[in-house]
C-alpha cells in the first residue's frame, strides 16, 4: 500500500515558529487599525467585523474597539477565524510590498521537491489561514513553492487537537488513513492524527521540545519515502 501523501503542519515543522512570532505577528498588530479602517466596507473584512463582535459577545463594539479585540486575541494567540483570515488579508499587503519573505527551513525546501518528483501528494494543515499558508509558501526563501502542494487545510477543516479534523483530510482527499503520513512538532495533533489512523512523524528542530512515542525526526532530510 505505502504512503502516497504527506500532510506537514505549518509553524515549528516547515516554518521557524519565531519567524511567525517576531515577524508576522507583529506586522499584523501594528497593521490592523489602519487596514480595519481602510477596509471596513469590504465585504470579506466587514463579515469579520461581525464574527470578531458575536464571538467576543459585544454586538455593539466600534471599529476601535473591535480592532482592540482582534489584537488582545493575536497577544492571546487565539485560533479565531476572523482574526485568522484579517492576518491573511493584511500579511498578503505585508508580502506584497516586499516588508518580508515566508522563512521556510531549507530542509524542507528540498524534501517537498524530492516528494515531488515522487509523486507524492504533499498538503499543508494549519490554524494559519489557507491563504496565509498559500502567502508563505508562495513568498518563501526558497521561491514560490505552492505549484508543489496538492492543497492546504485550515480551522474551517476542524480544530488540529480533533482527531474529526484529520477524518476530515482523508474524506477530502479520498485516501485511506495508512496512505498518508502526517508530521508535526506537537505531541497532541501527531495524537489526534494518529487516532484517525494516519501514520505520524514528529519533527523534533529543538532539544527542549516535548516528545511522545512517535517516530521522530529533526529534519526533512531524514523523511525518505519508499
Amino acid at each position: 500500500m505505502g504512503i502516497r501523501a504527506i500532510v506537514v503542519d505549518t509553524a515549528g515543522t516547515t516554518t521557524d515558529l519565531n519567524f511567525i512570532q517576531d515577524v508576522l505577528f507583529p506586522y499584523s498588530v501594528k497593521a490592523l487599525p489602519d487596514f480595519l479602517e481602510q477596509n471596513q466596507h469590504n465585504v470579506l473584512v466587514e463579515n469579520c467585523i461581525c464574527d470578531t463582535k458575536d464571538i467576543a459577545l459585544e454586538p455593539d463594539a466600534d471599529l476601535a474597539r473591535v480592532t482592540e479585540i482582534l489584537q488582545q486575541w493575536v497577544s492571546e494567540d487565539r485560533k479565531a477565524t476572523p482574526l485568522k483570515t484579517l492576518q491573511g488579508l493584511i500579511w498578503k499587503q505585508g508580502y506584497g510590498h516586499g516588508e518580508f519573505k515566508g522563512h521556510i527551513f531549507p530542509d524542507f525546501i528540498e524534501a517537498v521537491k524530492r516528494f515531488s518528483a515522487q509523486n507524492l501528494r504533499i498538503y499543508s494543515f494549519s490554524s494559519g489561514s489557507v491563504d496565509a499558508q498559500k502567502l508563505l509558501f508562495s513568498h518563501s526563501d526558497g521561491g514560490d513553492l505552492t505549484e508543489m502542494f496538492n492543497g492546504h487545510f485550515d480551522t474551517r477543516t476542524g480544530n488540529k487537537l480533533d482527531k474529526q479534523a484529520y477524518c476530515n483530510i482523508l474524506n477530502t482527499i479520498s485516501l485511506s488513513p495508512k496512505q498518508v503520513l502526517f508530521v508535526s512538532d506537537v505531541i497532541e495533533e501527531l495524537k489526534a492524527a494518529d487516532a484517525a489512523g494516519m501514520m505520524t512523524c514528529q519533527m523534533v528542530r529543538d532539544s527542549k521540545q516535548r516528545t511522545g512515542e512517535f517516530r521522530k525526526i529533526s529534519s526533512f532530510d531524514e523523511l525518505l519515502i519508499e
